[in-house]
């Protein structure tokens, strides 16, 4: 086979051993480079057709380097390895203008075929870098996040619609948001509805908007999710719970490019980039006749699955961090993991994915008393979660909370044995259950006083004075005002 000069930059001398092995089986000319200063020399001296570097080198960041050297260079592909295996790596490489990133450890296979496809690409045309400023929401280092990080640094700066799959709780919306922040729609509005929470019959009303006398009820003229969105990204969430007859109108929107509006005349330019996703099996919805099979075509054009948190335990310990970090700026006291906390995490099931995790981190923050949490809060946490979602633990016996109360003040009482428990014990249990109830209550609404006043049933001038008398800090508990 016809090969080419490939200079490899990495200081780690077992990966400049295994690459050249690989590389000149496949009939290259390699030489490599330890540092930024020598990879300098090796782009006069050894005249590279492709570059590959590592990102962490002793004396600089590889990523800085690469639109310089492209600069210099411009029919050079770069592709980039790292081990710093986060979404901003895989878009910052991309932004630069990287021909690929593969994130350590890397596959030879795939890697050999990224060489053989940059050194075909030589004569291809660059898209300008840009800088990436915003940080980013998704989190976590396992390979399956790293494929779902490539394919979202490879659409970010294109229009092509994004079919998002993965479990409910796995953070669809964020890849959407990703996508539209790091694009070139980033300054103009992100829009999502989902399909499930909408009534059936005001599906199209909700996307394509209405105008006034379109039917009962419709007072004044509403513009719809399309036309908010206009300029930016409109994001269908749980696109498998659309109705048929919903489903031939966008798909006539997909396909012509524009709407009219319930009850309108005029055809109204759809400039929007369309994200859908969904929980549900498509492909088998085709198959009952509950889907139709030419919007998902126009739908599925990048699929991005996103992987279950059971299928990447590896994520739970960074991603627990994360969200104990994200409720201390909304006002909770900060928490850290202890020792074996993070393994009753990682043996845990999730069912509900990512967003039960950050669930249990924010009622762990609220509720509990030590800094540090333990295994054992982890198990009483979890074994409280898969209660029924009311105010209605299950504790032995099959009781709900009078019967854990009951419970728990039988084993206060006979704690005394023949004596008695000091006076004062009705305002004492009470104050148990309210501090807690208070908390978990500012932690359910982010800190908003006057809507965890409403959620509790009292007024908020109450609310005031009880957080005084249980010391629960008004400053941190707000947030916004």
């Amino acid at each position: 086979m016809n090969g080419g000069r490939v200079l490899v930059v990495d200081d780690d001398a077992a990966i400049r051993t295994v690459l050249a092995e690989a590389l000149k089986g496949e009939g290259h000319d390699v030489a490599f480079a330890a540092s930024i200063a020598e990879m300098d020399r090796q782009l006069e001296r050894f005249a590279p057709e492709i570059l590959i570097t590592d990102v962490i080198l002793p004396d600089g960041n590889g990523l800085d380097q690469i639109s310089s050297v492209i600069a210099r260079h411009p029919e050079l592909p770069v592709i980039v390895l790292s081990a710093q295996n986060t979404l901003s790596t895989a878009v910052r490489a991309t932004e630069q203008g990287a021909f690929e990133y593969l994130p350590k450890p890397f596959d030879l296979d795939e890697l050999c075929t990224a060489v053989a496809d940059g050194l075909r690409s030589r004569s291809a045309p660059r898209a300008k870098p840009e800088t990436l400023k915003e940080e980013l929401p998704l989190i976590g280092r396992s390979q399956a996040m790293q494929d779902v990080y490539r394919t979202i640094a490879r659409v970010v700066s294109n229009e092509l619609t994004v079919l998002v799959f993965g479990e409910s709780g796995t953070g669809k919306e964020l890849v959407a948001k990703a996508i539209h922040d790091l694009g070139p729609r980033r300054s103009k509005p992100f829009i999502a509805i989902n399909m499930a929470a909408i009534p059936r019959e005001l599906i199209e009303s909700e996307l394509f908007g209405h105008e006034r006398g379109a039917f009962t009820g419709a007072q004044v003229r509403s513009a719809g999710k399309f036309e908010q969105a206009q300029g930016g990204t409109l994001f269908l969430d749980e696109i498998g719970d659309m109705p048929m007859e919903a489903q031939t109108r966008l798909l006539r929107v997909l396909q012509q490019g524009e709407f009219t509006t319930v009850g309108g005349a005029r055809s109204i330019k759809a400039d929007v980039r369309i994200i859908a996703a969904t929980h549900k099996d498509l492909p088998a919805m085709i198959a009952a006749n509950s889907f139709r099979e030419d919007l998902f075509y126009r739908l599925n054009v990048v699929p991005v699955t996103l992987p279950a948190l059971r299928e990447r335990p590896g994520d739970i310990g960074e991603l627990a961090d994360h969200f104990l970090r994200k409720a201390a700026q909304e006002g909770l006291s900060r928490k850290q993991l202890g020792s074996d906390a993070l393994a009753r995490l990682t043996a845990h099931g999730w069912p509900g994915n990512v967003r039960e995790l950050e669930n249990l981190m924010r009622r762990l923050a609220a509720l509990s008393r030590e800094e540090v949490i333990s295994g054992r809060q982890i198990d009483l946490a979890l074994a409280q979660g898969v209660a029924e979602p009311v105010l209605t633990p299950v504790v032995a016996g099959g009781h709900g909370l009078e019967g854990a109360v009951e419970a728990h003040l039988s084993q206060y009482f006979a704690s005394f044995g023949e004596g008695l428990p000091p006076d004062g014990l009705y305002d004492r249990i009470l104050a148990e259950v309210e501090a807690p109830l208070i908390r978990l209550a500012l932690a359910a609404v982010h800190g908003n006083q006057l809507r965890a006043a409403e959620l509790l049933g009292i007024n908020r001038n109450t609310l005031r004075k009880k957080m005084t008398d249980h010391r629960i800090d008004p400053g941190k508990s707000r947030k916004g005002g």
